[in-house]
C-alpha cells in the first residue's frame, strides 16, 4: 500500500511539474487553425470596422492561419456573447468585447443565459472610443448648464436620441441626468444614422454618440458639440470641454477589447495578449483607429482589462437600477 501510494504521489508530482511546460507549448502553438473573431454587431459599424482592421493585420502573428470575422448581431450583443461563452477555451474562438455583451448584459437582461461577469476570460483592452454630447445646430444650448436649464424649464424634461437600450450613449445620458438632477427621456432609434438624423432635424434635443460618428456632422455645422464624455481631451475636438469639468468624476466611453471563453490557460492568454498588443500598436493599425475612429489605443494587460469590466459593472449597475432600465 505504501509503495503504491508513493508511486502515485511521484506520478502526480511529475504531471504537475510538466504542466507549465505543456501550457507554454500549447501557447506557443497558438493558433492551431483559423481563429474566429466573433463581433456582436452587424457589418459596417465602428466595432466591425475595428475588427476587420485587426483581422487584416493578424498575418505575422498567426502561424500561417487566418482570422475570420464572424458577425453575430442581435439582442444587444447577447447572441454573440452566449456563442463565445460556450466555445472551447483554446483561443480559437475569441470575441471583440463590448460593454453590453461582456459586462452589463445581465443587469439589463436578468434572464440572460450567461453571466458576463464570469463567462469570459478578459485578454486585452484594445481601444477607447470617446463619446460627445451634441445638440442641433439651431439650438440655443451651448453648455451643460444650458442643457440642464432647458430640461428644468419643461415639466416632462427633454427628449434625447439613443441608438438602443443599454448602449453607452443611453447610459451616459441617464448618468448625466442623475448628476445634473434633471429629467431626460430616451427616444430609441435603430441605428446611429437615425440618431444623427433626429438631432439634426431637431426631433430630439441632444444625443451622446461616439466622436467618430458625430465628427463629420460637427465639422459640417449640422450639430454642435458641447461636452466630451472622457476626462481627457480629444484631439479632434480640442476646444470641447469634458463633462467632468462640470460634474467631477463623470466618465463614459465606448470600449472594445478581446475576450475568450472562461477557463483559458494563463500562458495562452499571455500569448494572445502579446499578439493583439503588437497588432493594435503597430503604426498602420494605430494610425487607422486614431484617425478614422478618433480612438485611444490602450493595449493593456489581462488584469487591467478585467478591472475595467468589473469597474463598469459597478459603475453602471446603480444607473441601470435607479433608471429601471431593462432591455427585455
Amino acid at each position: 500500500m505504501t509503495i503504491q501510494f508513493h508511486r502515485r504521489a511521484l506520478a502526480g508530482l511529475a504531471v504537475a511539474a510538466a504542466a507549465p511546460g505543456l501550457a507554454h507549448a500549447q501557447a506557443a502553438a497558438w493558433p492551431s487553425g483559423p481563429v474566429r473573431l466573433v463581433v456582436p454587431f452587424g457589418a459596417g459599424g465602428a466595432v466591425d470596422t475595428l475588427s476587420r482592421a485587426v483581422a487584416n493585420a493578424f498575418g505575422p502573428h498567426s502561424n500561417g492561419h487566418p482570422m475570420v470575422v464572424e458577425n453575430r448581431s442581435g439582442a444587444g450583443g447577447a447572441i454573440a456573447g452566449q456563442f463565445t461563452a460556450q466555445a472551447r477555451p483554446d483561443g480559437q474562438t475569441l470575441m471583440m468585447a463590448d460593454l453590453g455583451a461582456n459586462a452589463i448584459g445581465k443587469l439589463l437582461q436578468p434572464g440572460l443565459a450567461y453571466d458576463p461577469a464570469t463567462a469570459f476570460t478578459p485578454i486585452i483592452h484594445l481601444v477607447n472610443l470617446p463619446i460627445v454630447v451634441i445638440v442641433p445646430a439651431a439650438s440655443r444650448v451651448r453648455t451643460l448648464d444650458d442643457l440642464a436649464a432647458l430640461a428644468r424649464s419643461r415639466a416632462d424634461g427633454i427628449p434625447y436620441a439613443s441608438p438602443g437600450v443599454g448602449h453607452v450613449s443611453h447610459l451616459a445620458s441617464e448618468l448625466l441626468a442623475q448628476k445634473a438632477g434633471v429629467k431626460f427621456t430616451a427616444v430609441h432609434y435603430r441605428s446611429g444614422a437615425d440618431v444623427l438624423r433626429s438631432v439634426i432635424a431637431g426631433e430630439t434635443e441632444f444625443s451622446f454618440p461616439s466622436v467618430s460618428t458625430a465628427l463629420p456632422f460637427i465639422r459640417d455645422e449640422k450639430v454642435r458639440a458641447i461636452a466630451i464624455g472622457t476626462p481627457r481631451a480629444v484631439a479632434a475636438l480640442p476646444n470641447v470641454p469634458a463633462v467632468a469639468a462640470r460634474f467631477p468624476g463623470f466618465e463614459a466611453m465606448t470600449w472594445h477589447g478581446i475576450s475568450g471563453p472562461a477557463g483559458m490557460d494563463p500562458a495562452l492568454v499571455a500569448r494572445i495578449n502579446a499578439a493583439f498588443r503588437a497588432i493594435i500598436t503597430s503604426a498602420e493599425v494605430k494610425s487607422f483607429v486614431e484617425t478614422r475612429q478618433a480612438a485611444e489605443v490602450v493595449a493593456g494587460t489581462p488584469a487591467e482589462f478585467a478591472a475595467l469590466v468589473t469597474g463598469d459593472i459597478a459603475k453602471w449597475g446603480p444607473v441601470i437600477r435607479d433608471g429601471n432600465i431593462r432591455a427585455e
